[in-house]
C-alpha cells in the first residue's frame, strides 16, 4: 500500500479553508500553477473533486465539508507535537479564555477566580458564556476554551475532564418565607408552589420522582431555563426553587436555605476541554487555577449554611 503524502494536508486545509485556488495559493506562498498541480493530486488521493465550480466561483463537494473539521484538527494536533516547549511568562501573557458555564457558576466561583488572574497575570481576560445546551461543538470547534458541567454518556469521549467537585440540591425560599420556620418536612416541602429549572421546558425532574413513592406531588408553577433566575424569582415571592447548593452559594445570600426533605442523588461539577489545549502552557495554568479555587471555596468557613 502506497503512503500518502502527509503534506497534502496542509494544502487541503489551504483550499478548504480558503474556497479559492488563488487565495489557497497566495496563504500557502505556491505559485498558481504549482497550487493547480496540488490540487489535482488531492483530487487523485481522495477520489473527490473537493471543489466545482458554480458560475464564476468554486462550491465545496459534500466530502469536502466532511473533511473539513477533521483535516482542521489533524493539523492542530501535529504542530501541537512538532511546537517545542516554551516556558510560560504569566507577567507577559495577554489573553482572551472563554468559558462556558450553568448560570449560578460566575456568581459564586468568578469573583476569587478573577481576583487570582489580575494577581497572577494582569493580562488574561476572561469570557464568561452562559451554557443553554450540552452540545460539544463549541469546544471541537475552539470557540469555547473550558466549560464546566455533569459528564454524561452523550458527552464527546475525545474530550478531556477533570472533577471539580461534588454538588446537591437543596431549597431555597424568602426570608419571612412560612417555610422558613419549624422543621420542614417533605409533606411541608410538597405542599410549597415551586419554581422547576429546566432548559427543555420540562415540568418534573428528579425531585418528583423521589416524592412518588412518599405518595406525594408538587405543584410546580412556572420553569425557568436557570438557577440565577430561579433563585431571584424565589426571593421575590413565595415560591420555592430546589437548586443546586455549591453552585448557588452567592445567589442565595440572606435568603433562608433549606436541606430537601427527600432524598435525591448528589453530582460531580466537571471542567471540560478539547485535546487541541492539553498541552497549551496558558491553558494548563487557567485549568489549575480554576480547580484550586473551586477547591477553596469548598472549605470557606464564611459559607451560607444549610439548615
Amino acid at each position: 500500500m502506497t503512503t500518502p503524502d502527509l503534506n497534502l494536508l496542509v494544502t487541503l486545509d489551504a483550499v478548504l479553508a480558503e474556497g479559492s485556488v488563488a487565495r489557497a495559493a497566495k496563504r500557502l506562498h505556491l505559485s498558481p500553477s504549482a497550487m493547480s498541480r496540488a490540487l489535482a493530486r488531492l483530487r487523485e488521493t481522495t477520489g473527490d473533486p473537493l471543489l466545482v465550480r458554480a458560475g464564476r466561483a468554486l462550491v465545496p463537494t459534500p466530502r469536502a465539508i466532511e473533511l473539513r473539521e477533521r483535516v482542521g484538527h489533524l493539523l492542530s494536533e501535529a504542530q501541537a507535537v512538532l511546537r517545542p516547549a516554551q516556558g510560560l511568562d504569566l507577567q507577559r501573557l495577554a489573553r482572551t479564555f472563554t468559558l462556558r458555564t450553568s448560570e449560578g457558576f460566575v456568581e459564586c466561583f468568578g469573583p476569587a477566580l478573577l481576583a487570582r488572574i489580575g494577581e497572577q497575570a494582569a493580562g488574561v481576560r476572561l469570557c464568561f458564556l452562559q451554557k443553554p445546551d450540552k452540545d460539544s461543538k463549541a469546544l471541537r470547534e475552539g470557540a469555547v476554551d473550558l466549560e464546566t458541567g455533569v459528564v454524561e454518556a452523550s458527552t464527546a469521549p475525545e474530550l478531556y475532564t477533570q472533577a471539580l467537585f461534588r454538588d446537591h440540591y437543596v431549597g431555597v425560599v424568602r426570608a419571612g418565607h412560612p417555610l422558613a420556620k419549624g422543621r420542614m418536612t417533605a409533606a411541608r416541602y410538597a405542599g410549597g408552589r415551586h419554581i422547576l429549572v429546566s432548559r427543555t421546558g420540562e415540568q418534573r425532574g428528579t425531585i418528583d420522582d423521589a416524592l412518588l413513592p412518599l405518595g406525594l406531588t408538587r405543584e410546580v408553577v412556572t420553569s425557568v431555563a436557570g438557577f440565577s433566575t430561579a433563585v431571584g424569582l424565589a426571593r421575590v415571592s413565595d415560591l420555592i426553587a430546589s437548586v443546586p447548593e455549591r453552585h448557588t452559594r452567592n445567589l442565595r445570600q440572606g435568603m433562608h436555605s433549606f436541606a430537601l426533605p427527600v432524598p435525591t442523588p448528589g453530582f460531580t461539577v466537571s471542567l471540560l476541554w478539547h485535546p487541541r489545549f492539553a498541552a497549551d502552557p496558558a491553558h494548563r495554568w487557567l485549568r489549575n487555577l480554576l480547580r484550586e479555587v473551586c477547591a477553596d471555596e469548598a472549605t470557606d468557613p464564611a459559607a451560607d449554611p444549610v439548615r
